[in-house]
């Protein structure tokens, strides 16, 4: 018996990724981009301010960094409250002492557990929502009025800290199911920063109008290199540090900007073991400043919709 010819078509199927959420195209084939002054290579770094439940539920999936022995884990839990009484504040003596600026991605939770906080970072730079807490992963396993809750309380929390209504998302552990970037949109969020397909900005269709996606490296990130990769500290650095050359001299090279991102834990990369490594990125950043700017989500996609 042969198989139906139904189950070997799909309606889909189109070069880079089975979907009709955006137009694919390679990257050598945009039109160039330009940052402002010319620079050639954009930097956006922004701290991911998290709170991790003592007592996941663990609904759709576990996000890295949560709690994994039996409850109480007070060991992995206060080790993530540690980042938000002392890791953040040594990533924000490192980005004062090199003239640098960040944005914050700040779960909603955290607005309610750490006011102080939450106050102090919405007068260092841009605010953008990070899902309700850490064990609030958007998959397909969530219904679609608590994804919606989510959201809708994220936003509500961190409103009382911003002037602005909050326009920019990235979900924790990067997370979406299939409608996520429908409610996304429908709850006013005009950009994300989950999807990791690419290295510039690109249009993302929902069915609430567009979304756009600006790419916040994986692969350079702090918890994903040192906690999942296993690499030193030293390692860390040097990779981010290469990252930042090979960018620069692409860019260059071909007339056409690039973007490097830096994704940072302070719960991981605020520990005193490490905080200098990220120091000595931030220096060698700062040598290079005549030919980078520093932009945070806000900056880099207007001067994406100008070029």
């Amino acid at each position: 018996m042969s198989l139906d010819d139904k189950f070997l078509r799909y309606d889909k199927l189109k070069p880079g990724m089975d979907h009709d959420r955006y137009d694919w195209s390679m990257l050598e084939q945009r039109p160039a981009l330009n940052w402002p002054d010319d620079k050639p290579l954009a930097l956006w770094i922004n701290v991911s301010i998290e709170h991790f439940p003592l007592n996941p539920k663990g609904l759709g999936f576990k996000a890295p960094g949560n709690m994994t022995m039996p409850y109480p884990d007070l060991r992995h839990y206060s080790l993530r409250d540690y980042g938000n009484r002392v890791g953040i504040f040594r990533i924000l003596e490192a980005l004062e002492r090199f003239d640098l600026t960040a944005s914050f991605a700040i779960n909603g939770e955290v607005a309610r557990r750490y006011p102080y906080l939450v106050r102090r970072l919405a007068g260092r730079g841009e605010i953008l929502a990070h899902g309700w807490n850490m064990d609030s992963v958007h998959a397909a396993g969530v219904d679609e009025s608590t994804e919606r809750q989510w959201i809708n309380d994220t936003l509500a929390a961190l409103a009382d800290f911003c002037s602005d209504p909050i326009r920019g998302w990235l979900g924790p552990a990067r997370s979406q199911s299939n409608r996520t970037p429908e409610l996304l949109a429908e709850a006013g969020i005009h950009w994300c920063a989950d999807w990791v397909n690419d290295e510039l900005p690109y249009r993302f269709r929902t069915d609430h109008g567009p979304l756009t996606h600006l790419p916040l490296s994986l692969e350079l990130e702090d918890r994903f290199v040192i906690g999942d990769n296993l690499h030193s500290e030293t390692e860390y650095g040097d990779q981010l540090i290469d990252a930042a050359d090979f960018l620069l001299a692409e860019a260059q090279a071909l007339g056409h900007g690039r973007l490097l991102t830096m994704n940072l834990h302070p719960w991981v990369i605020g520990q005193p073991h490490r905080i200098g490594q990220l120091e000595r990125v931030f220096a060698h950043l700062a040598d290079r400043r005549s030919e980078m700017v520093n932009l945070g989500p806000s900056g880099l996609l207007a001067a994406v919709e100008s070029s």
